[in-house]
């Protein structure tokens, strides 16, 4: 499965202006992959606004994403706020190449920002199976909790989107490795970068490690595309060769 993953700055709660640079970056390079992943909050920067920003799943945004999968041929990921039953989401969707929408809501918010005084927790965890992958995304600050992102499914790939600032960026390159080790599993982190409304300063590091803790993209700073691609062979190969995952401990989460 090929992979492109779009390292950009963001506009301060413009979804307009997000969607029109987004789409130069993702028009603007010719190779064909089978995913295109964008960071957290794609649309609007990390706000704790949500209702400047929010649209609802048949919202500008999530038709322009439609319109992106289908041109590309290839699915689309990233979070975006999104507005239901009065209740406000930071809300990941992958959506299919033929419009098909799934979608997974951060269960962790980011308490030190206070995001869990404007928007409301997701609950369930989210496995997508596409092009014969097992893919689980999760939104940044879930990356923190290793017991909610743990391998009970068998999936394949650990997938994190994120606005994980500079000064913290150290704990996002160690936990996208051990997330990938313990899960023995290809782990993408896609981070933005520049300087959102509140000063914050975005580093990117946007990254994929191997299911043995090996870079397949070492951290990245730059603003770009990175195009590369995962073995499910090699996945295969080396968990049945070492089958660690065999040995989990078996605990239910109440």
């Amino acid at each position: 499965m090929k992979i492109a993953l779009v390292q950009t700055s963001l506009i301060w709660e413009n979804p307009t202006e997000n969607r029109s640079h987004l789409a130069q970056k993702i028009t603007g390079f010719m190779e064909e992959v089978d995913l295109i992943v964008l960071p957290e909050m794609f649309s609007s920067g990390f706000t704790m606004n949500p209702k400047v920003v929010a649209e609802t799943m048949k919202g500008e945004t999530i038709l322009w994403l439609q319109h992106l999968a289908k041109a590309k041929n290839c699915a689309i990921t990233g979070s975006l706020v999104i507005e239901e039953k009065g209740n406000y989401y930071n809300r990941l969707v992958f959506v299919f190449p033929n419009g098909d929408i799934k979608s997974y809501d951060k269960r962790h918010l980011f308490t030190l920002a206070g995001e869990h005084k404007s928007y409301t927790a997701g609950i369930d965890k989210l496995i997508v199976e596409y092009k014969g992958f097992r893919i689980c995304p999760l939104v940044c600050y879930d990356l923190r909790f290793p017991v909610f992102s743990r391998n009970e499914e068998n999936y394949d790939v650990l997938l994190y989107v994120a606005n994980w600032p500079k000064p913290r960026v150290n704990a996002w390159d160690i936990l996208l490795k051990a997330r990938a080790v313990e899960n023995m599993c290809y782990t993408i982190g896609v981070n933005r970068i520049g300087n959102d409304h509140n000063k914050h300063d975005y580093v990117g590091h946007s990254q994929v490690v191997d299911f043995l803790g090996d870079y397949v993209l070492e951290p990245q700073e730059a603003d770009a595309v990175f195009i590369l691609e995962l073995n499910k062979a090699k996945l295969f190969e080396t968990r049945n060769k070492l089958a660690f995952l065999n040995d989990r401990d078996r605990f239910e989460i109440i």
